[in-house]
């Protein structure tokens, strides 16, 4: 019995560690596409980075559903875009294509980035 608990012990603790979005581990997204969005934070040198993957968001505001979250469910901090697509690709995801806005109300990179099978 003991070695039961420790295992699901163990089993749980390797899944709440996991990096999530909207609740839901990355590795776990079941889609074929992503698209990772990055804008720059003012006074930073760092991205603030989303993620879309057509998921329903469980806020009001849809930039809090889209963070990636780390193990303790703060949002993580990439150095810059590469960092966010060296982290995804580490997650399991290819880079397909990227394009840039650059308007009065949108400034951002997104990257297209496809799941690995």
């Amino acid at each position: 019995m003991k070695k039961i608990f420790i295992l699901s012990l163990i089993c749980w603790a390797s899944y709440s560690m996991a990096q999530t979005v909207n609740d839901v581990p990355i590795k776990d997204i079941d889609v074929d596409y992503v698209q990772v969005i990055g804008t720059g934070r003012s006074l930073s040198t760092k991205v603030d980075v989303e993620i879309d993957f057509g998921q329903e968001t469980k806020s009001i505001s849809f930039k809090n559903g889209t963070t990636i979250k780390d193990e303790k469910g703060k949002n993580m901090k990439f150095n810059s875009m590469m960092d966010a697509l060296n982290f995804m690709s580490a997650n399991g995801y290819s880079f397909q294509f990227a394009y840039t806005m650059n308007n009065e109300k949108d400034k951002a990179i997104y990257y297209i980035l496809k799941k690995n099978k």
